[in-house]
């Protein structure tokens, strides 16, 4: 894919990777991850994981595949026995070092100004329902999410059946099946901007955008 900095977004730089920290090399997952993040990379987007193995490393390769550059957020455990840490193969730019997983969380949907989640276990469902959840709490100034894979309208069908959804929380999210899907998601999601919909959120100590995210 040729450089498109010119389909780039002008009020989201950075786009949190979300997935399984298991996955392989191999694997289609994590070569979607790659050609996802390669095209992001490659559009002019900061890319932003967990620094660790799986997903993190697919997106830490297919951004620098793409020339682009790689924000990590890490957490070192020590009692956290099932909790993957830090992978040393997985090559960022700049690392955020934090002091529990939950910070971890935070720092992760902090740093990104639109996340990408893939297919994943029990962490990736909890950092979608943190992502999800505060994208409610800040409707009309969120964050807004991509949905990648076949499995997502199957899974929110699922929810809407089963659970308590509010209709806001419907909208905060649009579905992606491929690299261009992502891209051009996010330039809907600056359309919206800039028509009003919703005020994109800034993370602290940003410069662009209006309102604010701390956590």
């Amino acid at each position: 894919m040729d450089n498109q900095n010119s389909l780039k977004a002008e009020s989201i730089s950075r786009v949190a990777i979300f997935g399984y920290a298991d996955a392989k090399e191999g694997d289609e997952l994590f070569t979607s991850v790659v050609e996802v993040t390669k095209a992001l990379a490659q559009t002019g987007y900061i890319v932003v994981d967990g620094g660790g193995p799986g997903v993190m490393m697919a997106a830490s390769r297919g951004a620098k595949l793409g020339g682009g550059k790689v924000i990590g957020v890490t957490f070192y455990p020590k009692t956290a026995m099932n909790f993957e840490g830090r992978d040393p193969k997985n090559e960022i730019d700049e690392e955020v070092i934090t002091h529990s997983y939950v910070e971890r969380t935070l720092r992760l949907l902090e740093r990104g100004q639109t996340f990408v989640i893939f297919n994943g276990g029990t962490g990736t469902i909890s950092e979608f329902g943190m992502a999800w959840g505060l994208a409610r709490l800040y409707f009309g100034h969120h964050k807004p999410l991509i949905l990648y894979g076949q499995f997502w309208p199957q899974v929110i069908e699922t929810l809407k059946k089963n659970m308590k959804i509010r209709e806001e929380e419907l909208m905060v999210f649009k579905y992606a099946n491929s690299p261009q899907e992502v891209l051009s998601a996010i330039v809907e999601f600056e359309r919206e901007i800039k028509q009003g919909i919703h005020k994109h959120l800034r993370i602290v100590g940003d410069t662009q955008g209006e309102g604010s995210f701390t956590l």
